[in-house]
């Protein structure tokens, strides 16, 4: 069973940042593309950032200019910056694996 490990969800005011890691096993990570997903309450999951192995990266409309993602090769591990947080942006947020292997989810709540 593919195990992927999230951490730094958490509450945030309006304006601020924060950064989600995601670990993977180097077998998975070294080939496939790892994403970000969130979901907010009574909405589907949707995608928030993609990198795939050769480091072409793409991202919703939504995020454009506030959030970035970058891969740790070495410690096979995907990261999401989250900057110029909005309450919108409230969800929990899933790490994904060649489309395939799901983390737990994180919670960020974006509130004052």
């Amino acid at each position: 069973q593919v195990q992927l490990v999230e951490s730094g969800g958490g509450l945030v005011q309006p304006g601020g940042s924060l950064r989600l890691s995601c670990a993977a096993p180097g077998i998975i990570f070294r080939v496939s593309p790892m994403g970000w997903y969130r979901q907010a309450p009574g909405k589907q999951r949707e995608l928030v950032a993609m990198a795939t192995s050769d480091g072409t990266t793409n991202y919703a409309d939504s995020v454009k200019g506030r959030f970035g993602i970058s891969r740790d090769n070495v410690n096979s591990t995907v990261f999401l910056q989250m900057n110029s947080l909005r309450p919108e942006d409230t969800a929990v947020y899933y790490c994904n694996a060649a489309f395939r292997f799901w983390g737990q989810g994180t919670q960020v709540t974006v509130s004052s």
